[in-house]
C-alpha cells in the first residue's frame, strides 16, 4: 500500500473511533500538520489544503518549511556486522547501499 502524497509530503492516516472520522498527519517532519475527513476524497482534499496552508504560513513567516526524510540514513554498526554485510553485498553483486536498502524493504514488507 502506498501512502497519500502531495508536494513531496506523505500523510499518515488513522481512524478515530472516538471522533467517528479519519484523522491524518503529515509524516516525516517535526512540525505538526494535521487534518481530518470522513472519506478518502475528503482526506485527500484536507491533506492538500493542510500542506498548502503550511507552505504559505512558512513563506509569510520567512521560515524554511521542514522537508520529509532526505533518503540518507547513517547507521553505526559493530565492525563485524559491517564486514558481514559488505561481504554479503559483494557476493550478491550489489553495493552495500543497494543491499542494505533491499534488506530494509524486505524487513518492512
Amino acid at each position: 500500500m502506498k501512502p497519500m502524497t502531495y508536494r513531496g509530503y506523505a500523510a499518515r492516516i488513522e481512524y478515530s473511533d472516538e471522533d467517528g472520522c479519519l484523522v491524518g498527519r503529515v509524516a516525516g517532519i517535526r512540525d505538526i500538520i494535521s487534518f481530518h475527513g470522513e472519506s478518502v476524497c475528503e482526506m485527500r482534499d484536507a491533506f492538500h489544503e493542510a500542506v498548502d496552508d503550511y507552505l504559505e504560513l512558512c513563506a509569510q513567516m520567512n521560515k524554511q518549511p521542514q522537508k520529509p526524510y532526505s533518503g540518507n540514513l547513517f547507521v553505526r554498526l559493530a565492525p563485524e556486522l559491517h564486514a558481514k554485510a559488505a561481504m554479503r553485498a559483494e557476493a550478491e553483486g550489489l553495493s552495500l547501499n543497494q543491499w542494505a536498502a533491499q534488506a530494509l524493504e524486505r524487513a518492512l514488507d
